[in-house]
């Protein structure tokens, strides 16, 4: 966050909290000023999610803007009129919509499910997605880029190049570059962390271990009539998916048919209601001859949809699946009459076996939760399905077992199913959820899991694994995959899982299941399995592409894939540990905002007063706002910074544990509207009180003189802010003292009842202090310096390097174009393409080079002055003997000494700080890292 343009990738662990991690660096750059005019862009179905969980954890609130609110702008640019916007990808792709966009710079733009933004090469073509066009005009109007995204490589290194490109074009002109700062881990671009490799300050692992256990049954031997469905369903399949196939009108089509066989391993119930509709359909088809004949019926929209229907929300994809149920190869009256009753044979039996009420997998399915609920009685079980009937016929089933449940899928909007979330939570023993669980609600109060049936693209596998192995499960992880040991598709899972087992147990992490695309490089797994259902392939071939060799060469190709070359493998927990304590020893705890907050309140003639009914100190109510605030609140720049002002506040608290402990409780600090509008009253109304200074006691009684404080900055050679910091330095009156000290003496010191009289020359000691600043500010620039040329030292590496790779590419192309126009081709539009490419490459490194060489040079500013305190000892009270409560130095280094002797005599390392007045006189910490912080206190005698 030290760089001028911030622009990176982070690759995230469904689970791990992409919100949250996007949510950090968002407020950590608005609170630095970096950034106002903010835009989220991500998949439809997460917008709501996104907005909720900025709104609830980081009180930052954003607007939607969709295809009404741009209708409804009349003339106006809506985008510019917001300053924290959240948007569909798919809707901000739309041609008219890139052109609103086009218009707008933004300060930030995140982007999640960033990889969809993909474009591909074929030779020397590449095929840019509209998507990828976007992505594109995105770059160009953003400061700082953030992507974000769970699969950024996907087994294609030019696809991943091309997509790094989107973020800061040229930095990789080659693949064999990306793959250098792969392994050498300086990728200035990329940062990885698989849940697996989070920690905390301790270095223990923030994720329990989780178990994943194979349940296999086999239909062949437990129900002659499901193995029968299944060989029949198959072959019925089979000959419509290899007619397509023989027929170009007709491929796509094939691809489609395979949602059938993907609907009988869900469950015999879902491919009942299947084969009902296409059996519907095909009749319906029958009666308009005249339809059917001329063609007219639902192909083009397959055909433009089959690839991507992945990246579209869940209750899309039913509808397209739906709609693939319907598609039929039939071309003649005979053979639409042929397949009807083949569909009809194919539901009878589909209905018995569902009348019999005994369906082998629901019976293994039964024993399994039986037996959860007698190991763990007391703990929620949450059942995943993909197909929207096998969710109502699990439903129906366990509620006849004596099983409370409840349902989410994704057909019900948010506010429903966050309702189903506290259902699950405080009342129902079982959920059954499709995949829309994981979008917008949480779910790691529970850690059983069963796969009902397993989705055949395997990132959906881990999504849904994240749904309850995420950030808070107190757990370890249980999960169960049932599968039928016997089908083709079956066989292929069965093997996926047991080899997946293998590598995990070679490299001693779980973390496998986060990337399973990567584990197989050049496999579509997706694929395989519909190869396996449409028999299309040997079913031998197929698990031979499985048959990976888990040896050395493969371990560390694996290794890198998990990222651990792409983000410092090696944390240094002492220096974290280091850099928390002093975080803890300098942040503003809740008593401090809280007393603030009070005093300020006080001042307003607001009400506050404590609730007594919560079963604990610390929470209050907050009535009637006062007008002052409220006009704050009013002005548009503040409602679209910090959100609404609520009138009256029943759960307030200033303690963030108590604000998690009780949900409903509104954490009042920065970043909430009522604190940062009480904040900006007072720095509004009360700057005159801090231009004309103060009166301080210092209790101790040592000194007597003036603190001054002055605002040091540090600006770059692109005349930005570079970094800022407060400083302070105390002059004794007698002239004798004159130090630097921590800003935060000023808590060490008691406000004086009474102002004193202004007995110095305040400009005199501004002119005699601000040089002692300057070699502070030095020092403070010297850190900035540092960091600023490691930065640049990568950006040169790869960043001018490409460009000038480009630049004598594009050069021997035009040599090449040249001796072609000699010999008479007419290569004039080609030349000047290739000409104009290469003068844009050449400016951009003149750029590029010029920005570095700005980047690094740091200039001191003048410090600012800000304010004075006038500081006098406290003196005893007239009543207290004071022969015996005077200041020596002799009894306080005695005191010193026997805590210092007193810390080590009980194994710890003690540090005395008493000089750096940062509040207490030793900092002492223990082998394990526990740190304690000591007020020494001497008195002669005692």
């Amino acid at each position: 966050l030290h760089q001028p343009r911030v622009r990176f990738l982070i690759a995230d662990d469904p689970g791990a909290g992409k919100t949250i991690m996007a949510g950090l660096i968002l407020k950590e750059m608005k609170l630095r000023g970096l950034v106002r005019r903010i835009l989220i862009v991500a998949p439809g179905h997460l917008k709501d999610q996104w907005q909720r969980e900025l709104r609830e954890r980081f009180e930052e609130r954003f607007k939607v803007i969709n295809r009404q609110v741009l209708d409804d702008s009349f003339g106006e640019n809506a985008w510019e009129s917001e300053f924290q916007v959240i948007t569909s990808l798919d809707f901000a792709r739309q041609d008219d919509v890139m052109k609103t966009l086009r218009d707008v710079a933004w300060d930030l733009i995140i982007v999640d499910e960033a990889h969809k933004m993909a474009a591909y090469r074929y030779g020397k073509r590449i095929s840019k997605t509209k998507r990828y066009r976007l992505g594109e005009l995105l770059s160009r109007r953003s400061t700082h880029l953030l992507f974000l995204t769970a699969t950024p490589h996907r087994g294609d290194t030019e696809n991943f190049r091309l997509f790094l490109d989107l973020l800061q074009p040229g930095t990789f002109a080659t693949t064999e570059m990306l793959n250098q700062s792969i392994r050498e881990g300086d990728n200035p671009l990329f940062i990885r962390r698989l849940k697996e490799d989070l920690k905390d300050f301790a270095g223990r692992p923030l994720f329990l271990p989780r178990r994943v256990k194979t349940l296999t049954f086999e239909l062949g031997v437990e129900s002659p009539a499901e193995i029968q469905l299944y060989n029949d369903l198959s072959r019925y399949v089979e000959q419509q998916y290899n007619k397509a196939l023989s027929s170009d009108k007709h491929r796509n089509i094939a691809f489609a048919l395979v949602i059938l066989q993907r609907r009988l391993a869900s469950s015999t119930y879902a491919l009942y209601h299947s084969l009902r509709r296409r059996k519907k359909r095909l009749e319906d088809l029958r009666q308009q001859v005249d339809d059917f004949r001329a063609g007219r019926y639902p192909r083009d929209d397959t055909e433009l949809l089959l690839d991507g229907v992945e990246e579209l929300s869940e209750e899309e994809r039913w509808k397209q699946e739906e709609l693939w149920e319907t598609l039929s190869v039939a071309e003649n009256r005979a053979e639409l009459d042929a397949e009807i009753a083949t569909l009809e044979v194919l539901l009878q039996q589909a209905q018995r076996i569902i009348d019999r009420g005994d369906e082998v997998k629901l019976r293994h399915f039964r024993q399994a939760l039986n037996k959860l609920r007698q190991e763990e009685p007391d703990e929620k079980i949450l059942i995943f399905t993909e197909s929207r009937d096998t969710l109502n016929y699990l439903e129906k089933r366990m509620r006849a077992w004596g099983y409370s449940v409840c349902t989410i899928h994704g057909g019900i909007p948010l506010p429903a199913r966050i309702e189903a979330e506290r259902t699950f939570k405080n009342e129902a023993q079982v959920m059954v959820a499709t995949e829309a669980a994981g979008e917008g609600i949480n779910l790691q109060f529970c850690h059983l899991m069963i796969n009902y049936d397993i989705p055949w693209n395997p990132n959906r596998l881990e999504q849904r694994m994240g749904r309850i192995h995420r950030y808070g499960q107190t757990h370890e992880v249980t999960i169960f995959n049932l599968v039928a040991a016997d089908t083709r598709e079956g066989r292929v899972l069965n093997r996926l899982f047991e080899k997946l087992d293998e590598i995990r147990n070679a490299l001693g992490s779980d973390k496998v299941f986060d990337v399973v695309d990567e584990l197989f490089p050049g496999r579509n797994l997706s694929q395989l399995l519909t190869d396996a259902a449409a028999n299309a392939r040997t079913l031998d071939d197929i698990l031979r592409e499985i048959e990976i060799q888990v040896d050395e060469e493969y371990l560390h190709r694996v290794r890198v894939s998990l990222g651990e070359s792409l983000a410092t493998r090696h944390i240094d927990y002492t220096r974290i540990q280091e850099m928390n304590v002093r975080a803890r020893e300098q942040r503003l705890i809740p008593e401090y905002t809280q007393a603030f907050f009070q005093k300020a309140w006080a001042r307003l003639e607001g009400l506050i007063s404590p609730r007594k009914d919560m079963g604990r100190r610390g929470y209050f109510i907050i009535d009637r706002i006062p007008y002052p605030i409220r006009n704050v609140a009013a002005q548009n720049t503040f409602k679209k910074r910090f959100g609404e002002l609520q009138k009256r506040y029943p759960r307030a608290t200033f303690d963030k544990d108590l604000a998690m402990r009780e949900s409903r409780a509104s954490f009042i600090s920065f970043g909430h509207p009522l604190f940062e509008a009480v904040l900006h009253w007072a720095e509004q109304e009360l700057r005159p009180a801090l231009q004309k200074g103060g009166t301080f006691l210092d209790p101790d009684g040592r000194r007597d003189g003036v603190i001054l404080f002055f605002e040091g900055q540090i600006g770059d050679g692109q005349g930005k802010i570079a970094g800022k910091r407060l400083f302070a330095v105390y002059t004794s009156t007698d002239g004798g003292t004159m130090e630097p000290v921590s800003p935060a003496i000023i808590w060490d010191l008691d406000l004086a009842p009474q102002p004193a009289e202004a007995d110095f020359d305040l400009d005199a000691l501004i002119s005699q202090v601000i040089n002692r600043i300057i070699p502070s500010l030095e020092q403070y620039r010297g850190e900035l310096t540092a960091e600023r040329q490691r930065q640049a030292q990568i950006k040169r590496k790869y960043g001018v390097e490409s460009l000038r790779y480009l630049i004598t590419q594009l050069e021997g192309d035009l040599i090449e174009l040249g001796k072609r126009a000699e010999k008479g081709e007419d290569v004039a539009l080609v030349w000047r393409n290739k000409r104009q490419q290469k003068e844009s490459y050449r400016q951009a490194l003149l750029e590029l080079e010029d920005s570095l060489e700005r980047e690094v040079l740091l200039t001191l500013h003048m410090p600012t002055f800000v304010s004075a305190l006038r500081v006098l000892p406290m003196h005893p009270p007239q009543e207290t003997d004071a022969a015996e409560m005077h200041s020596s130095s002799r009894i306080e280094a005695v005191g010193m000494e026997q805590t210092m002797r007193y810390e080590r005599e009980h194994g710890r390392r003690p540090q005395d700080v008493a000089a750096e007045n940062v509040g207490y006189d030793v900092r002492s910490s223990d082998p394990q890292g526990a740190v304690r912080y000591i007020e020494v206190k001497a008195r002669a005698g005692v």
